[in-house]
């Protein structure tokens, strides 16, 4: 059900305006701010059990506090879906606030036209709003559906209104890095990823076999562009690892790297103690595959698990130092994706996982002097924030599907909240590329990007195929043409790059 009145249209044009102000790297690389205070405008509303319906999804109304005659549930099974048929009367930016209910923490897919715009994220006991910020949508009908990921809901209704303008403000970040010793080439390559953050997007590419391997070799294939962000994993050097034979080149590959002129970043698949394995050696990083207590061994009642944890930071720091002495910055991602729980640093929630991270950041800055890392955070949940003084760049890593392009915005802006004032956002592992001209649109301006490595980019065959599964080949040259984004051939020297605080 749609209900409008004659004082919402009067004031959407005002507001539409005001949504596609502030937004996109025109808006980023200007000083124009809204002068007039924002209200958001509610262009429609629409009752859910009035939506169409798929699967097991059906009317109830055996929950209190609803709106209307009932809400949709029967969220059970993969296929199952309410599909909302909206009327969007101007082209512009909007909010999606849907009303639901659960048990627990839900989330479920939300998608505009077919193509994803976020998650309807429920944790609340009773009928409460999470929104789907800033997507847009062009004058006329549309469908946004509900589809179960996490299922086990009860949504009510939907609500539409117009989205807040982008802060410019938010692109206007500080050089200064969390370490006060934090060397030149740091510092150097801090002020060039600020300078250019908010206007344009560094392109990124995970490759384990370093500047000359296999998914830079099909990139440069089809793009006839080089990546400028090389991506590379630690991995191998966890003494667990190497324990079987494990070895890598992945600290010569990144002096390559920059020697060539690129940036390096690096995450650390961390490969729990050998003592605390499970399951298959190499599988561990995964919880499912260890024993490992770490807030056990974080509060002291693990004191040999302690142990084992330093040797295994020492045998990364020494890698890190390779780095530090050549003159390498990295861009340090260490601890990734620890909210989701399927790595054990995760495992044992948020206040175990800050507790390592401030560890891990005070051993390899004050005991080994490794000034040449800038922190990235990759914790992807607020409530696993360490503290601003930790960190420098915060990261979001995204697999959204197969040739799904949009810009992540509503994930974006989440990120970018997660401190005040704002640090960079980046894109720090994704499947599909996203469109660089839908970051413009939308004010989604990651700072880059890093497509992870195997099949999102190269086929598994002797010879070096790109595979389009996840983002075409006309697409990525596309992209990778775009005038926003910068490649390894864009890059200055950065050891002569001004630095600025």
């Amino acid at each position: 059900m749609s209900r409008y009145t004659e004082q919402m249209f009067s004031a959407l044009t005002l507001a539409a305006a005001l949504c596609l102000t502030g937004c996109g790297a025109g808006a980023a690389s200007t000083d124009e701010r809204a002068e007039e205070e924002f209200e958001s405008v509610q262009i429609g509303e629409y009752e859910a059990e009035d939506a169409a319906f798929t699967g097991h999804v059906h009317k109830d109304t055996g929950t209190s506090g609803y709106s209307g005659t009932g809400y949709a549930t029967g969220f059970e099974e993969d296929g199952d879906s309410c599909v909302f048929s909206v009327q969007i009367p101007e082209d512009g930016f909007y909010d999606l606030r849907f009303y639901s209910t659960g048990d627990s923490y839900k989330e479920n897919y939300v998608s505009v036209d077919g193509e994803a715009a976020g998650s309807l994220v429920t944790e609340s006991a009773q009928f409460d709003v999470s929104s789907v910020e800033r997507v847009y949508m062009a004058a006329g009908d549309h469908e946004i559906a509900v589809a179960k990921y996490w299922g086990w809901i009860d949504l009510d209704r939907l609500q539409i209104v117009t989205a807040e303008p982008i802060d410019p403000g938010i692109y206007e970040i500080p050089a200064k890095l969390c370490n006060a010793d934090a060397s030149e080439e740091a510092k150097r390559l801090m002020s060039y990823l600020c300078d250019n953050y908010g206007t344009k997007i560094l392109s990124g590419q995970y490759c384990d076999s370093g500047p000359a391997g296999k998914e830079i070799q099909v990139v440069k294939k089809v793009t006839g562009k080089t990546p400028a962000i090389l991506g590379l994993d630690l991995i191998e050097y966890s003494p667990s690892r190497a324990e079987h034979g494990s070895d890598s080149s992945a600290t010569q590959f990144a002096v390559k790297q920059w020697e060539d002129g690129g940036i390096v970043t690096f995450c650390w698949h961390w490969n729990a103690p050998s003592k605390y394995l499970t399951g298959e050696w190499y599988k561990g990083f995964y919880t499912d595959s260890t024993n490992i207590d770490l807030a056990a061994i974080m509060d002291g009642r693990d004191e040999e698990g302690y142990e084992l944890l330093m040797q295994d930071i020492d045998a990364i720091a020494q890698q890190l130092t390779i780095l530090r002495d050549a003159g390498v910055p990295v861009l340090w991602r260490p601890l990734h994706e620890a909210s989701g729980g399927w790595f054990w640093w995760g495992a044992s929630g948020a206040e175990a996982y800050k507790k390592l991270y401030v560890l891990l950041y005070d051993r390899l800055t004050n005991e080994y002097g490794l000034n040449n890392l800038i922190w990235v955070w990759n914790g992807q949940d607020a409530e696993w924030y360490p503290g601003d003084e930790y960190v420098d760049i915060i990261g979001e890593d995204i697999y959204p599907g197969e040739h799904v392009y949009t810009s992540q915005v509503n994930k974006y802006l989440q990120a970018v909240r997660y401190t005040d004032p704002p640090k960079m956002v980046v894109l720090s592992e994704n499947g599909c590329v996203p469109d660089p001209d839908l970051m413009v649109r939308d004010g989604a301006m990651w700072g880059f990007w890093c497509t992870w490595g195997g099949e999102f980019a190269a086929k598994d065959m002797a010879i070096f195929s790109y595979n389009d599964q996840y983002t075409q080949e006309d697409a990525l040259k596309r992209f990778y043409d775009n005038d926003a984004v910068i490649t390894l051939e864009d890059i200055p020297d950065l050891s002569a790059y001004p630095i600025r605080e």
